[in-house]
Order: C-alpha cells, then sequence, then structure tokens
C-alpha cells in the first residue's frame, strides 16, 4: 500500500470522526429533528461527497426527509412495497423501471425485524476509497443508524410526555366529572333515590342528578351530551352549573329548558347538543311536572294508574334557539310510584346478533309487578345483569346512566 494512499485512507477516516462527533453533539444538544436531518444532510453531501441520496423515514408512514443530487423530488408514493421490508443492503440493480434506478444501493436502518428508514445512495465509484470492501457504506449505514435511533428517541420521549399530559387530563376530566354527581342519594321511609353509572371510557358525557328545592320540592334530572371525553366531560359541568344556578332563581321548568337551550347554544355553536329529562316533584301536592328534551322517554310506574312513558317537553338542547316547542308534562295524584330514568347508552347496547337491547325489555320488565316491590338497588343489579347477558362478548359503545326514585 503506498504512502499516498495511506494517506487517502486517513483523511476518510479523519472526515468520518468529524462526522460522528458533529452528529453526536447536535445529539447531545439535544437540537430538534428538523435540524438533525439539516446536519446530516450537510454531513453526507459536503464532507463526505456523497453525490446522490434520499432518506426515507417511517412515521405514521412514509416520508422523504432528505433528498439530494436528482432532479426529482421523491414522495412516500413512490416507494415500492417491496422497498419497505429490506432488511439488508441491497443493489438497485435488483429492480427494474423504477424512479430509484438513479441510485446504486439502498441502505435500511432497522431494528429488531421493523426497518425505520431507507437510505438510498448513488454516484458511487468502484475505485472510490471510501467504498472499499464497502467500509464506506457501512460508515453511511452506521450514521444513519445513530441520526434515526436519537429522532426514534425523540419521538418516544415526545409520545410518553404526550400521554402523561393526557392522562393528567382525564384525571382531572374524571374528577369534574365525579363532581357533577350528588356525594349522597335520599333513602328514607318516603323517599328513596338510586343510581348507577357505568362509563364507557375514564370520561364521559352522562349526568344525573337530584337537587332538593325545598322541604316539599325536589328536582330530579339525566342527560347525556352528544361526544365523548373530555370535552364532553367539561360541557356537562358548565351544565350543570348552569342548572343549578337556574334552579336558584326560579321554580319554572320552561323558563329554565329555555335559558338552558341558550347557553349550551351560546358555548357550542350547533357543534354539539344536550338531551336532558328533568321534573319536579311536589311531596305535598303530589305533583309532578316534567320537561323531556329529546331524551329517552323515562318509564313512571304509578300504582294507581300504571305504566306510562313520559315524553313531553321539547326537542335536543343546543340545536336551535328559540326551541320550536316547548311542553310542559303535568302528572296529579301521585304518591306511590318508581320513576326510572336512563341514558341511550342502555337501549342501544347490542347483542353478539348485533340485536339492541331496546325499551321493550325495559317495559317488559316494569310490568311484572313484583318489580315494584322491588329495592331500588336490586332493579338496577336486575337490569345491568340482564344487559351484560344480552351483549355477549360484546363490549358497551357508551356511557350508560340508570337513575330511579321512589316514593310512597
Amino acid at each position: 500500500m503506498t504512502e499516498q494512499t495511506l494517506k487517502a485512507k486517513f483523511e476518510i477516516k479523519e472526515l468520518e470522526l468529524n462526522a460522528l462527533l458533529e452528529i453526536t453533539q447536535a445529539i447531545n444538544s439535544n437540537l430538534p429533528e428538523e435540524s438533525l436531518y439539516k446536519i446530516y444532510n450537510f454531513t453526507l453531501r459536503s464532507n463526505l461527497n456523497i453525490q446522490k441520496l434520499a432518506l426515507f423515514v417511517l412515521d405514521d408512514e412514509w416520508s422523504c426527509k432528505v433528498s439530494f443530487g436528482t432532479k426529482k423530488h421523491f414522495h412516500r408514493a413512490d416507494l415500492l412495497p417491496a422497498f419497505k421490508t429490506i432488511q439488508d443492503i441491497t443493489h438497485l440493480r435488483e429492480f427494474e423501471d423504477c424512479d430509484f434506478t438513479v441510485f446504486d444501493i439502498i441502505i435500511p436502518v432497522t431494528h429488531k425485524s421493523t426497518t425505520l428508514a431507507l437510505v438510498f445512495v448513488g454516484g458511487l465509484e468502484k475505485d472510490d476509497l471510501r467504498y472499499e470492501n464497502e467500509d464506506g457504506i457501512k460508515f453511511i449505514q452506521a450514521l444513519s443508524n445513530i441520526i434515526i435511533v436519537a429522532i426514534e428517541n425523540k419521538k418516544l420521549v415526545r409520545k410518553q410526555l404526550e400521554q402523561e399530559s393526557f392522562r393528567k387530563e382525564l384525571e382531572i376530566a374524571s374528577d369534574v366529572q365525579q363532581f357533577l354527581f350528588p356525594d349522597k342519594l335520599p333513602n328514607t321511609e318516603l323517599l328513596k333515590v338510586e343510581a348507577s353509572y357505568l362509563p364507557h371510557d375514564m370520561v364521559g358525557g352522562d349526568y344525573y342528578d337530584y337537587i332538593p328545592i325545598n322541604k316539599n320540592q325536589f328536582l330530579i334530572c339525566v342527560a347525556d351530551v352528544s361526544g365523548k371525553g373530555i370535552p364532553a366531560a367539561l360541557m356537562m359541568s358548565n351544565f350543570q352549573a348552569s342548572l343549578r344556578t337556574l334552579l336558584r332563581q326560579t321554580p319554572n321548568l320552561t323558563d329554565i329548558i329555555e335559558a338552558l337551550n341558550f347557553q349550551v347554544l351560546e358555548n357550542t355553536k350547533g357543534e354539539k347538543f344536550i338531551t336532558f329529562f328533568a321534573a319536579i316533584y311536589d311531596l305535598r301536592l303530589k305533583t309532578m311536572v316534567y320537561v323531556n328534551a329529546g331524551h329517552n322517554p323515562p318509564i313512571l310506574i304509578d300504582r294507581k294508574n300504571g305504566l306510562r312513558l313520559l315524553e313531553d317537553g321539547s326537542t335536543v338542547l343546543g340545536a336551535m334557539h328559540p326551541l320550536p316547542f316547548l311542553n310542559e308534562g303535568f302528572v296529579t295524584d301521585l304518591d306511590d310510584f318508581l320513576l326510572f330514568c336512563y341514558t341511550d347508552g342502555l337501549t342501544e347496547t347490542r347483542s353478539e346478533k348485533d340485536a339492541e337491547f331496546g325499551v321493550e325489555a325495559l317495559l317488559s320488565y316494569f310490568s311484572d309487578e313484583e318489580t315494584f316491590n322491588k329495592p331500588l338497588r336490586m332493579i338496577h343489579q336486575d337490569i345491568i345483569v340482564a344487559l351484560d347477558t344480552f351483549k355477549g362478548k360484546n363490549g358497551y359503545n357508551d356511557d350508560i346512566t340508570i337513575l330511579s326514585c321512589k316514593v310512597g
């Protein structure tokens, strides 16, 4: 080996070491991904004199991050399916009639059995010392691997931070939702209220409440907001606060519903809506006033007059202002009854045969005279067991809220 050859090899190694040092310093400086790609581009193009290169990286999908030395700007769609599974250095001569034949080789960057990136390199000359025994190619692979692994680590850290942030948001929203529900429900000889809540996710959009108005009157309600997750929980929190504020100002259910509708529409600009049922019962007058705003009709089982669905009211809240119609339901001579309210997650639960649980199953259950005499908790258990049996191996697709009230 001549002195000139040794000197050339030494210079190449020095360039490679400098390139590694520069890349390592950039990574240690925690530079953004875009800057790392720029340094990678400059190092291979200028310092190592690579003639043609295209770097494709797999994020959610493949994309070209670095490209130089060719007239064509490469896109994800240009990649052949066979390229995406390459695990070893491959010559482009194995592929015919594709845009990538302007390059000589494909250098994969892999982790276990997954190909994370592909480096297309062209303009190689066999007598160039940089590629003698493929040392130069191995160096390009090593340099690419360092860059891609560093960027993958950045993605992982970013994803972990996002997940942690989302987890904290979920915890806050879950706490917010728990504050929506009353701490304690009445359980006296005269009045009993029971609630069951089965969230589909950690945070849902269902709401129920029991609000004493005075010694004789109380409001009972159930609601369901369109959409799920954190926005739904926050929206329902605002809805609850508005309802309680309005109820302190007036016991007129029509005025309350109109005000709630306007507020929901103002807050959501018509993009979300709320189905809502609210009833005010007077223990002394034995009367119930209610409004059903597009909600699943609750079932009223009156020992004197049998079973009925509470359907009077209006359309959903937040869809339009003013409401196209609004009727109060009014029930008199009501002193020995059971009121069963629920959200649509109950009746819309589907079986393995894609059948819907439906309201008929509930009506059949409450038509049995023995049901009326059961404790509310047992009624809820019966329905949840029946629902679980009905759905089989299917999961629940929505939140399920059950709210029952018994007087007498």
